[in-house]
């Protein structure tokens, strides 16, 4: 999301928390104290009230927004000015864009930065990924044909694509119909890989 968007489809508060419940709950509250999807909407407040544990809470609870005293729109710019900055941005440049204290600048884009490392707050891989592809499904014995056995692709067995992420994290996926196309793992590379 770029600026003018968000200038457009977020100027006021309850279009933020709205924007934030989607992302993060795809519209299905989750607590995050107990992980109940039990809770009632307190709408004076934006908030949600857990029938389970009797806690309030909002969509800000473990996050960098948490506890924030600044306007949700401005934590939202400076997310898409720290992600789409191709070189960095300095402290002093995020004050002078957002209209906020240079030391209140230097910690957004530190907590943002940290966000973007913490394996909590992302579900993407990132660093360097590694991507294979094998077939499981055993060897076809040799007496019982008189063709020579397939290799790859041409066999009947299923695929399989595995992606690592250097000294971390890693995702298996099995290929649909059990047959492996050229669309798949760049489609696999788009849903897990931050690049």
């Amino acid at each position: 999301m770029n600026i003018i968007s968000i200038y457009k489809q977020l100027p006021k508060k309850e279009d933020c928390i709205a924007y934030l419940e989607k992302i993060r709950w795809q519209d299905k509250p989750v607590c995050p104290y107990c992980k109940s999807t039990n809770s009632t909407r307190l709408l004076e407040e934006q908030r949600h009230h857990c029938n389970n544990c009797n806690t309030t809470f909002s969509v800000t609870v473990n996050t960098i927004f948490h506890h924030t005293h600044l306007p949700l729109q401005k934590w939202l710019l400076a997310v898409s000015l720290v992600l789409n900055a191709k070189k960095g941005i300095t402290a002093r440049q995020l004050a002078r864009d957002l209209e906020v204290n240079k030391n209140t600048a230097w910690r957004m884009a530190m907590k943002i930065r940290q966000a973007m490392v913490d394996t909590e707050q992302r579900d993407l891989l990132t660093g360097l990924v590694e991507m294979d592809e094998t077939y499981i499904g055993g060897k076809p014995r040799k007496g019982n044909s008189g063709e020579k056995p397939k290799r790859g692709g041409g066999t009947k067995k299923v695929s399989v694509i595995g992606l690592i992420e250097r000294s971390g994290e890693v995702r298996a996926n099995v290929a649909k119909d059990g047959h492996l196309y050229t669309r798949q793992p760049r489609a696999l590379v788009r849903r897990n890989n931050r690049s």
